[in-house]
């Protein structure tokens, strides 16, 4: 196990680099002054470009200023945001929480749902549950999130006002628990449903296919309960394809849920995301980019060790 963990820690760190080093030669290779005006804008008068010059050192050779990119990122220092002058890892450590507690929250509710309804659903397949729930799960999936989003509160202010559920800003629940549940319920109600129409049909099918196995007809027809063979054998086999587009699903939703938080207006790293593309704040660009793929790769090696716990089958090589 830890030779495994050691490789696909410096896979990751890998990864990690390749991801750096392109964003810093998409964004800084070419002539000083060229880079100067594309980071200050069309209309910025040259006193200006001279500044971001200097203070990014972009008259230096490209590979010193590459090293120098790498020593501070090595450091955890992602820069200054050009827009507030505010270190970019403390805009991004103000953002972040909503975007976790939104992420994590969902998940509960998704991954609750959709399994439970994807066993249910494969041990009846072709009965009235299982109908039910493909009707469920095609309403879930061709629901837009932000159509959905925007029902939510409409019902929520118009129809269900006593519910105190509203949309805004997130609010940690340290200071306020009552003020955060009223924020995040609805964000995670609607990023959920779509989710767990996805792993509704994702568990289905994994596990008609695992139900299917000898070794499953070996445990039946030793006379195991039938609740057993369902749920010790069969769903822990079935899940592994599941934990797989789970690790996927958090590793990028974590780098933004954009839409969500766009329409509950929850702030977070979405939202920050937004802002900094729309002003061309490139440091916080490129810091939020490496940390949407760090999250990748971290939930890509809990992934691959999950596997060994699901399945005896599986060996970590």
């Amino acid at each position: 196990m830890s030779r495994f963990l050691l490789r696909r820690v410096l896979f990751g760190v890998l990864v990690l680099w390749l991801v750096a080093t392109t964003v810093f030669l998409l964004f800084f290779a070419g002539p000083a002054d060229t880079v100067a005006r594309r980071l200050a804008g069309p209309r910025a008068p040259i006193e200006v470009i001279n500044q971001i010059r200097n203070t990014l050192g972009l008259d230096r050779p490209l590979w010193d200023q590459y090293l120098s990119f790498l020593g501070k990122l090595l450091h955890g220092d992602l820069g200054v945001s050009f827009i507030s002058q505010t270190p970019v890892t403390t805009l991004i450590a103000q953002s972040l929480p909503g975007t976790l507690w939104l992420v994590f929250g969902a998940a509960v509710l998704w991954m609750t749902a959709g399994i439970t309804g994807g066993v249910l659903s494969a041990t009846k397949p072709r009965g009235l549950r299982d109908r039910v729930t493909t009707v469920l799960v095609l309403a879930g999936i061709s629901l837009p999130t932000f159509v959905l989003g925007m029902l939510m509160i409409y019902l929520a202010l118009s129809v269900f006002p006593w519910s105190g559920l509203q949309p805004g800003p997130y609010v940690s629940p340290l200071w306020d628990f009552a003020g955060f549940l009223q924020v995040m319920i609805m964000p995670w109600i609607c990023l959920a449903v779509v989710q767990a129409a996805v792993y509704v049909r994702l568990t289905r099918g994994s596990m008609l296919d695992t139900l299917g196995e000898d070794y499953i007809r070996t445990a039946r027809a030793k006379g195991a309960p039938e609740r057993r063979v369902t749920y010790r054998h069969g769903l822990r086999a079935a899940l592994t394809p599941v934990v797989t587009q789970f690790g996927v699903d958090i590793g990028t939703l974590l780098g933004g849920v954009v839409v969500t938080e766009s329409v509950f207006g929850l702030q977070g790293l979405g939202q920050l995301m937004i802002r900094s593309v729309r002003n061309g704040d490139l440091p916080v660009i490129i810091g939020a980019a490496i940390l949407a793929s760090a999250f990748i790769v971290i939930a890509n090696i809990l992934v691959d060790v999950a596997y060994s716990f699901l399945d005896p089958r599986v060996r970590l090589a």
